[in-house]
């Protein structure tokens, strides 16, 4: 099996192969909403990750709090995206489609893309055997072809987790890109023992739950992604990802935020406002295996020094 450390070749940013956008876009920027499903008394867990660390369960008030999301946060956070033509890639617990066919119709009438979150976010991929994890691929795989027609082509994990094998079995399953690398600001391959998968930036630093668990406010997030657009389109050829979660940056007093980082964005010339799918897909058509030949060469010369 490939370790973890063996999944990313080294490419360091001095020295490797210049990525291009569509239309000569000087960056690649996407949202992406992360629309989960939280289980008010979900199974236990053996991993000592405890979805509800408050005591004793159920905890109602954290299950409700996320639960605004889903009854009201989406739509106001898929209001503001319609204002300034953003199309989304969903991070979807698939579970939400079942317990919530309105949110299933919002995603599908605004042709947004969608990538797993999982099931449930209050159960992770690392409790599953080989092959519990490989059914419960399937499973992501079956349940967004069954609710939408389409085809699953990435992942974040649920609450970010993952096994050592999760890129094989992914690969292994036509899947192309996962999102819980966040090591790059350029997409780059993951080794897999078949097919081809790649990483998409994702994003932590500007991610709302650990700023806002924080204590950061809305100000400081706006601050943040201004700076970090800024940089990246001076840069050129980068991604930037606004990874975000309707329960709390669609809240009444943050969604102004949010409204002003995406007219910022959006007001720049030479931005590729993308789908994950399309940054992934666009990658492995035309960087990929540029970028592998340049990672065996740069090894074999390490090797050689």
């Amino acid at each position: 099996m490939i370790t973890v450390a063996e999944r990313a070749p080294y490419l360091p940013a001095v020295d490797r192969p210049r990525i291009t956008w569509p239309g000569d876009a000087r960056i690649a920027v996407w949202v992406a909403p992360n629309i989960e499903h939280y289980e008010l008394t979900p199974p236990a867990t053996s991993a000592g990750r405890d979805p509800w660390p408050r005591m004793p369960h159920p905890d109602v008030q954290q299950y409700a709090y996320k639960d605004y999301g889903n009854r009201v946060g989406t739509w106001r956070f898929a209001d503001a995206c319609d204002d300034y033509g953003v199309r989304c890639t969903v991070s979807l617990n698939m579970a939400v489609m079942d317990h919530f066919p309105e949110i299933r119709d919002l995603i599908v009438e605004r042709g947004w893309d969608v990538m797993s979150h999982g099931i449930y976010n209050t159960r992770y991929s690392y409790e599953l055997s080989p092959e519990e994890e490989a059914a419960w691929l399937d499973d992501t795989i079956a349940s967004l072809r069954r609710h939408t027609g389409r085809t699953l082509r990435g992942m974040l994990g649920p609450s970010i987790s993952a096994t050592e094998r999760t890129p094989d079995l992914m690969a292994e399953r036509g899947l192309v890109y996962h999102a819980d690398w966040v090591h790059d600001d350029v997409p780059v391959p993951l080794r897999t023992e078949t097919g081809r998968l790649c990483s998409v930036p994702y994003s932590i630093e500007l991610n709302d739950v650990p700023l806002f668990g924080a204590h950061h406010d809305g100000a400081y997030f706006e601050q943040i992604c201004r700076r970090q657009f800024d940089r990246l389109y001076a840069e050129g050829g980068k991604v930037m990802c606004l990874a975000l979660h309707p329960y709390l940056i669609a809240q009444p007093h943050m969604i102004g935020h949010l409204r002003a980082v995406l007219r910022y964005i959006t007001g720049h010339d030479g931005v590729w406002m993308a789908t994950a799918d399309e940054i992934a897909t666009h990658y492995l058509d035309h960087h990929h295996d540029a970028d592998v030949t340049h990672a065996r060469e740069l090894a074999a010369a390490t090797k050689g020094a």
